[in-house]
């Protein structure tokens, strides 16, 4: 797998970027969010991503995008890449039963990322608010989170403390912290 081990400060040209990705770094440049990014080959499973967080020094997060039954709420969890998802205790902590996956058709919708590159980073697109974010309490003591930029060829990496307390603000989004 191809990594450009360079850690970027900035964005990058955005000749052969998706315009998803670029939202991504003019929300955060906006709100003066320092980020540092590496671009790579295509990273869509969690084995891809061990060799990046390598060059990172940082672990990426497992992002799932979650629904009860009905298809009538969704939910994003973030979860440290190495723990096991349990539904049933998720869905215990949260009072949702029956949790599955969500179709790329309600990832596509509501935070404009396609499967693999799910990401935090999408709930800038969820301006109505439609997905509640679940963050295991593991992370809170990272000091980085790693995460795709809405596409899975690049990782950012955000200070905790920013992506919680002024990146989340700036979405309108406020964690709901479960243990798993």
């Amino acid at each position: 797998m191809y990594i450009d081990t360079q850690l970027y400060t900035h964005a990058p040209a955005p000749e052969g970027r998706e315009e998803r990705e670029m939202r991504v770094y003019q929300f955060l440049d906006a709100r003066s969010i320092p980020y540092r990014r590496l671009d790579h080959e295509t990273a869509d499973t969690m084995e891809k991503c061990a060799e990046i967080e390598k060059v990172l020094g940082a672990p990426i997060c497992k992002n799932l995008f979650l629904c009860n039954r009905q298809q009538t709420k969704f939910y994003l969890l973030c979860m440290p890449g190495d723990k096991p998802f349990k539904t049933k205790d998720l869905s215990a902590q949260i009072g949702s039963a029956r949790l599955s996956f969500a179709g790329a058709e309600h990832m596509l919708k509501y935070l404009d990322i396609k499967p693999g590159a799910v990401s935090v980073l999408g709930l800038m697109n969820d301006t109505d608010h439609q997905v509640k974010l679940l963050i295991d309490e593991d992370l809170k003591g990272e000091v980085d989170f790693a995460c795709h930029p809405c596409v899975c060829t690049s990782t950012l990496l955000i200070r905790t403390e920013d992506l919680l307390h002024r990146f989340l603000p700036a979405t309108g989004h406020e964690p709901q912290y479960v243990k798993l």
